[in-house]
Formats: structure tokens, C-alpha cells, sequence
């Protein structure tokens, strides 16, 4: 007999600004108005200074967050925090896996399958999907700006899904909606296909209807994990965190709108100058009650996205940066140094750091907790 209550859960995969916590908050929202009660569990590769956790935290969502590495590699932690929400009540829970992220079908699920199978019900494997980046995967792919290796994380994504979910319909036509769906069609004509605005909510329940009917088949795919273009693709990609604190030296309120949108635009500029990119940055600060300040940038190319303006003016605030740069470590550093000391002497401000990790995805010592590597 099947234990009714066994929580349900699901993974969501997707490229680097592809839109996954937006589109987890939306199905999670979707789901708490019919009744039911989903959370989030958000996943980084760094400590525990994300932006996605704040800002899940700040939705009224129920949510917690799992650091330090990929939901892939921490198997136990990731059932205890599952555990967890279950235990205050979620019935449906939603997480993801970094951006550059392809095995959790293996490592996740199937793990999941074998050794809590009486305990979690699994949803499909579910990727979104942004028109921008399936450019790097038409016939004749548009020149994205980005390094050509990290066409097969997207496509590995694609592979490793049970349902792929095109996203962001909201900021193309019809004919390019089509188009987008076509080209899926044709390079995954057996992996059913979605597509929904998350941002607006369109399409968002046919979406939610569909991946709370359906259960996965928790099934290996062969996806090139660990392959030599996975390593490739890995070694283009650097991670960059910042917890910073900033405080107007005179005091005063002052709009910090104005001054993260400086810095981004001269984390734009520096990485442009260093011949990198940055697919995906996030900057998040909360101000008082529900105010709050979250945007993104999705490449050096693209205009800055804001989720949320503040509606107050502040004499000092807590900044939380998070960047997955196509650039060295040390590139997308000095890009942020610099964007930082500028806004600081442009707004009259003290800046403080309190927390900052810098790492590339395949630099030697990253997972090494101070032990020696070589001897």
C-alpha cells in the first residue's frame, strides 16, 4: 500500500539564468493558493551566503537553503534538510542545483530512489530552459558571447530532463516562442515539453498540474557526466561570493538603487575589459519590512533585470553578491574590486566585507578543507 504521506519532491535543473528560483517560487505559490503547502530548498556551491536563500526567505515561501557544495555530493544533508521541511508541513518540495550542474539524476534521485524510496515521491527531473541561452544550441548557434565548451552543460541538461520547460515567454514573440519549441522538438522529440512565463504567471499551473501528475521514472541517462567536455565546460566557469556591508560616511539616506546599479555596471565593464563574461550575477539586500533590492544580469551583453526596486532610501544596508563568471577567479575578482571601490567614492561610502570566497569550478584545493594536496 502506498504511504500517503510521503512528501512529494523535485529537482530543477537549467542553465545559468535560466530563471530556476523564480520559476520554483511560482510553482510553490501555485501550489500554497490551491491549498497545499510547498517549500524550497536552494542549492549553491559556496557557503552560505546566497542570494536565492535570501530572497526565498523574503517571498513568505517556506524555505531553507544547502551550501558548500551540490545538492549531488551530500546526500545525507540534503535528506535530513528534506526532513526538515516535510516535518513543518510541506507536502510538495522544490529545489535546484547550480547552474553548471548535470548528475543529479544520478546522484540525487536514484539515491533517493534506493535508500528513502518509502519516504519521497519524485517528480520528473524537470530543466528550464531560456530562449537567450538555446541559442547556443540551433544549427548555426548565435555568437552569445560565451565560451564555446559550455554548450555541453546546456545540452547535458536538455538529456538528463524528464520535462524540459521553456521560460521567459514573456520577453519573445509568438514566431521566436515557436521557433524555440521546434528546435526542442527536434533535439529532444521524446522529453516532453512546456513553456511558461514565471514572472507573469502564465502557463505556470498547466505547468505545476503537469509535474504533480506525473512521477519519474528515476531511470540512468547517459549524459557525458565527468566526460572530457565536462571538464572542459567545468574549467571555463569561476564562482564569486560576497557578503558586504555598506555605510554612508555622512550618514545620510541615501537611494541604493542608484548605487548597485553601479555596481553591476562596473562588474560589466571590467569583465568586458578582462575579455570575460559573467552568465549569471545576482546582487540581493533587504531593507526594512518587506522592502527589498534583487536583480540580475545574465551577460555582460544583456541589460541588468531587476525583480525588485527599493522603495525606501537607506543610510546603510547589507549587500549579498553572487556571480557564476566565464572568466578566471582572479578576473572576475578584480572586476568586482573595482566596481566596489568605485561605487563607494561615487556615494560618499564605507564598505566592509564580512564574507568572500573566490574559486574556480576545477582549481586545485577548492573542496580540500586545508589539507594538503600534494606531497
Amino acid at each position: 500500500m502506498q504511504n500517503m504521506s510521503k512528501a512529494k519532491y523535485m529537482v530543477v535543473s537549467g542553465f545559468l539564468g535560466a530563471g530556476k528560483t523564480t520559476s520554483m517560487l511560482a510553482f510553490a505559490r501555485c501550489i500554497d493558493s490551491r491549498g497545499g503547502k510547498a517549500a524550497i530548498l536552494a542549492n549553491d556551491l559556496g557557503a552560505a551566503n546566497i542570494v536565492d536563500a535570501d530572497f526565498t526567505a523574503e517571498s513568505g515561501v517556506l524555505s531553507t537553503s544547502i551550501a558548500g557544495d551540490c545538492i549531488c555530493y551530500q546526500h545525507e544533508n540534503l535528506v535530513d534538510k528534506l526532513r526538515r521541511l516535510a516535518s513543518c508541513g510541506a507536502g510538495v518540495i522544490f529545489s535546484d542545483i547550480p547552474g553548471c550542474g548535470i548528475g543529479a539524476l544520478d546522484h540525487v534521485y536514484l539515491q533517493l530512489a534506493e535508500k528513502e524510496g518509502d519516504e519521497f515521491e519524485l517528480l520528473p527531473f524537470t530543466c528550464i530552459v531560456d530562449p537567450e541561452r538555446l541559442k547556443m544550441l540551433m544549427p548555426e548557434p548565435e555568437e552569445l558571447n560565451l565560451p564555446s565548451e559550455l554548450r555541453f552543460l546546456l545540452d547535458a541538461q536538455m538529456r538528463e530532463a524528464e520535462l524540459i520547460v521553456l521560460n521567459k515567454t514573456d520577453a519573445i514573440g509568438p514566431e521566436q516562442r515557436e521557433k524555440c519549441l521546434g528546435l526542442i522538438r527536434t533535439l529532444f522529440p521524446d522529453t516532453p515539453l512546456m513553456s511558461m512565463s514565471a514572472k507573469t504567471g502564465e502557463g505556470v499551473g498547466a505547468v505545476a498540474d503537469y509535474i504533480l501528475s506525473h512521477r519519474s521514472a528515476a531511470e540512468h541517462r547517459e549524459i557525458g557526466y565527468g566526460s572530457e567536455a565536462f571538464i572542459a565546460a567545468e574549467s571555463r566557469l569561476s564562482w564569486y561570493n560576497r557578503r558586504v556591508y555598506f555605510e554612508r560616511r555622512d550618514s545620510a539616506n541615501i537611494d541604493f538603487n542608484a548605487v548597485l546599479t553601479d555596481i553591476f555596471e562596473g562588474i560589466r565593464a571590467g569583465l568586458k575589459a578582462a575579455g570575460g563574461n559573467v552568465p549569471h550575477l545576482k546582487i540581493f539586500a533587504a531593507g526594512e519590512g518587506p522592502d527589498y533590492f534583487k536583480a540580475s544580469l545574465t551577460g555582460v551583453d544583456y541589460g541588468v533585470e531587476y525583480d525588485r526596486l527599493f522603495d525606501g532610501r537607506y543610510t546603510a544596508l547589507s549587500v549579498i553578491i553572487n556571480a557564476r563568471a566565464a572568466a578566471g577567479a582572479e578576473a572576475m575578482g578584480a572586476a568586482a574590486d573595482g566596481a566596489l571601490d568605485a561605487a563607494a567614492e561615487k556615494h560618499g561610502l564605507r564598505v566592509r566585507t564580512f564574507f568572500l570566497e573566490s574559486f574556480g569550478m576545477t582549481e586545485e584545493g577548492r573542496g580540500n578543507g586545508g589539507k594538503a594536496s600534494r606531497f
